[in-house]
């Protein structure tokens, strides 16, 4: 009888503590999408790119939640961001905008997300960190080629040869869709992925234990 109520305790104590983690973890996942979004609103414009490439660091904090939470947090991180930044700011693309920002986001945070988790060290860490950007890379010169600079286009009644004009006049060796991507697009993701992996690299350590509760 000892035994079996000993049991049952341990049941009730574990079924008791898991709305509990559940909570923590929704409250943890809100907050930090919250900060994203007030971070998105601080755009840094950049001298190679056209005025509507600006660089935020919205993905600090959702890497955070990668790492100390898992990648799937990290995704519902950035999900949530995106969302609230929709409704807060709108949309000039039909959503189509905040959908492949969310897409590109993803393909930072969560592959770093996924090898942190596998390999739970500082090492582990920068892997992670340099496989989302190269990823990040890549999905975003396909993503704004064939998806945003359309949509931005079809917004504003602009003709992508109008906005490839925009990248020419900061740059004169930007001539055509593929020279802007190389150009404009890729070093703007490289320089953000490198950008938001630095400050996570220095500001992790000293704000984990607070997401971990310790």
């Amino acid at each position: 009888m000892s035994t079996q109520t000993t049991t049952q305790t341990t049941t009730q104590t574990t079924v008791q503590a898991q709305p509990r983690i559940s909570i923590r973890v929704l409250v943890q996942i809100g907050m930090l999408a919250a900060i994203a979004t007030v971070l998105m609103l601080f755009e840094i414009p950049l001298p190679f790119a056209p005025s509507f490439y600006e660089i935020d660091l919205s993905e600090v904090p959702v890497m955070v939640g990668c790492f100390a939470m898992g990648p799937a947090a990290g995704a519902a991180i950035e999900l949530v961001k995106i969302l609230l930044n929709f409704v807060i700011n709108g949309t000039v693309t039909a959503g189509v905008g905040e959908m492949a920002n969310f897409v590109i986001g993803c393909a930072l945070v969560v592959p770093a997300g996924i090898v942190y988790k596998r390999n739970h060290t500082r090492k582990g860490a920068l892997i992670g960190m340099v496989v989302g950007t190269v990823l990040m890379v890549v999905i975003g010169c396909f993503i704004n080629a064939f998806i945003l600079l359309p949509a931005y286009g079809s917004a504003f009644g602009m003709p992508i040869d109008a906005l490839l004009g925009m990248g020419t006049a900061v740059n004169p060796h930007i001539t055509s869709l593929s020279t802007f991507v190389l150009l404009a697009v890729a070093p703007f993701n490289l320089l953000k992925g490198v950008v938001v992996s630095l400050i996570v690299m220095l500001i992790y350590k000293k704000i984990s234990p607070i997401l971990k509760m310790k």
